[in-house]
């Protein structure tokens, strides 16, 4: 992986307690699964960082290998890889993602 993509990538999820990789951004999503995982934070109050990884072919292919994670969207919740659409759906449904983004969420 290229330095400066790795240095980029640290520096959003570090600068960002919740991140969404996602293809287009929260207002306008560009895939199914990324406007699903909007939904889901929203819903949960959470406010989060989104990143269009559309832009940017580098550093959609560096967080394929930064985080060994394949598709998009991505979440990062404090500088660590959640998972995709499905983890999220999967984590909303048992309550844990609620528990885990409880710190960050506005009510």
């Amino acid at each position: 992986m290229d330095a400066t993509i790795k240095k980029q990538i640290e520096s959003i999820i570090t600068n960002h307690p919740v991140v969404l990789f996602m293809k287009g951004t929260a207002d306008s999503p560009m895939c199914g699964f990324s406007m699903r995982a909007v939904q889901i934070l929203e819903k949960l109050g959470t406010p989060f960082h989104d990143v269009n990884i559309l832009l940017d072919d580098n550093l959609r292919q560096g967080l394929k290998d930064f985080g060994d994670w394949p598709t998009f969207p991505q979440l990062y919740v404090n500088q660590e890889l959640i998972g995709g659409c499905d983890i999220m759906v999967e984590m909303a449904q048992t309550g844990e993602l609620a528990q885990l983004l409880k710190p960050h969420t506005t009510h």
